[in-house]
């Protein structure tokens, strides 16, 4: 009232009443407010919904029966799940308020279709789960903002019909999932350019295809084909889809190899039940003879650390074609390479391997490219990196397996035959004028004394046996008696003579006098 700012002094030198000390805060706030400087107000953080769950980045509304998605989403959410409610469609630009958002989970709901704006603010949506919904296509318009999409789920919907463009523009597309719906046809050209990034995983199993081209899908990059599939679908039996999956059995493609009983063929397009397994049941087609597409790749052996140069025969123009490989490890090759180098593709399409590894080998496929989404298969190598042999290896191993055999047998007959004889005074020829003598020992003579008939200058025999004593078993008054056991069953054999037991006879038996008879 009297004009003066809070705080001054009354012209009477009194300091201000109370009531006027109260009102100091909002007087200034008056004066603020009057010369246009009234402070802005922040503003407040958006309170959770709720119907939802909400955490620090995850925002949950499933299972609440919800017709409509709620309003003031809090903006730090990179998760929303509004699966299991009623939804029926998506108004425009609606995930303007989620500028983080990187997962969307809107499975089991009613929606049918998606306005040309429905993802409109979504760059950074990477995973989109539209499952068990009432989808009855996928347009051009649906998807072609989510320039970040990685994985993209529309299984068990009611799509008949899939837009030739629908995928032009994710250039991030890794999986794509289209089972459980009644497809009939499928544009396979419309993601061989996708196959040239980072597309892995196209699932159209359990639908209603009636054919596939398999012209279209043998340009496909391997890549594509290794996870592309088909099962579950009631396609017409024909000798180029059955030899085309087995060689994709035969490389070992997840897409048959996991799924092998699950691929079935229509016999009649007149009896809709006429389904058969036939992967499994192949003896229906030994008949089919291998086409063009079922050729082996040519083999290519190189040892390590040489450099090989891979080339393609193409009588298509080099002005308007380009050149692309894709390597064992299923990456995209261009011109000029790959990030280290170690591969080139030149302009002309030959791929050139610098100081070959190991890790080098498999099938490389050569692919000629004439527009985004026109493929053309050119040649397949399969490169074998080998080690070199030692210096010293000049046999093979059959060789030598036949040389060890020959050595073992040699040997055997060795010793089956050439056994040297273990009695070898019965081995000696015995001398002419004396009776043929037995050799054991019980043909042996043991005498204590020379015959009396040698004489001094005579020559002992050289006929001489050995005895082979058992031992003793019975002493008698002092005396030794040697024992005659079963190897003596006579002891009155005439060639047998007892041994005497006195002292004399013992030292005469372990003197160095030799036992003659």
């Amino acid at each position: 009232a009297t004009g003066l700012l809070p705080g001054t002094m009354s012209p009477r030198g009194l300091a201000d009443p109370l009531w006027l000390q109260a009102a100091k805060p909002l007087l200034l706030l008056l004066q603020l407010s009057a010369h246009g400087c009234a402070p802005h107000a922040s503003p407040l953080p958006r309170s959770c919904p709720a119907v939802c769950i909400c955490t620090s980045d995850l925002l949950s509304c499933s299972r609440q029966t919800l017709q409509r998605v709620p309003q003031a989403l809090p903006p730090t959410a990179t998760t929303l799940d509004l699966s299991h409610n009623a939804l029926t469609q998506l108004h425009d630009r609606w995930l303007a308020a989620l500028p983080h958002l990187e997962a969307l989970h809107i499975s089991h709901n009613r929606i049918k279709d998606l306005s040309p704006q429905a993802f409109h603010n979504a760059s950074y949506l990477r995973h989109l789960d539209m499952s068990s919904n009432h989808l009855h296509a996928v347009e051009t318009h649906y998807f072609d903002m989510l320039v970040s999409l990685e994985e993209l789920l529309l299984y068990n919907n009611r799509i008949t019909r899939v837009d030739e463009n629908a995928f032009t523009k994710l250039s991030g597309l890794r999986k794509v999932y289209l089972s459980w719906n009644n497809l009939t046809t499928f544009p396979f050209r419309s993601v061989q350019g996708l196959g040239n990034y980072s597309l892995r995983t196209l699932d159209l199993s359990s639908n209603s295809l009636s054919s596939i081209p398999v012209e279209e899908l043998a340009a496909l990059p391997e890549n594509i084909r290794n996870g592309l599939y088909l099962h579950n679908n009631p396609v017409r039996c024909s000798c180029p889809l059955y030899l085309m999956l087995q060689r994709w059995k035969q490389r070992g493609f997840s897409s048959v190899k996991d799924f092998f009983e699950e691929h079935t063929c229509k016999v009649s397009d007149n009896v809709p039940r006429s389904l058969i397994k036939f992967l499994k049941y192949s003896h229906m087609f030994e008949n089919c003879s291998a086409g063009p597409e079922d050729v082996q790749p040519v083999p290519f052996p190189v040892m390590v650390g040489q450099t090989l140069l891979l080339t393609c025969n193409t009588s298509l123009p080099a002005a308007a074609t380009t050149y692309m490989w894709i390597s064992p490890h299923h990456e995209p090759i261009k011109h000029p390479g790959n990030s280290n180098r170690s591969l080139e593709v030149y302009r002309n399409g030959s791929l050139k391997i610098e100081k070959a590894k190991p890790w080098h080998s498999g099938v490389y496929v050569g692919l000629a490219i004439n527009s985004p989404r026109n493929f053309s298969r050119l040649c397949e190598v399969n490169v074998t990196v080998y080690y070199p042999k030692p210096d010293g290896e000049t046999f093979s191993t059959g060789l030598t397996t036949l040389l060890g055999c020959i050595v073992s047998l040699l040997l055997v007959l060795i010793y089956l035959y050439l056994t040297p004889c273990r009695c070898l005074s019965c081995c000696k020829k015995p001398a002419p004028l004396s009776p043929p003598q037995e050799c054991s020992a019980q043909s042996s003579i043991l005498s204590t004394t020379p015959p009396a008939t040698d004489g001094p200058n005579r020559k002992v025999s050289t006929n001489k046996h050995v005895v082979f004593l058992e031992p003793v078993r019975e002493t008698q008054n002092g005396k030794i008696r040697l024992a005659l056991g079963e190897e003596f069953p006579d002891a009155k054999h005439p060639k047998v003579l007892q041994l005497k037991s006195d002292s004399e006879s013992i030292s005469s038996v372990f003197s160095d006098t030799p036992i003659v008879s």
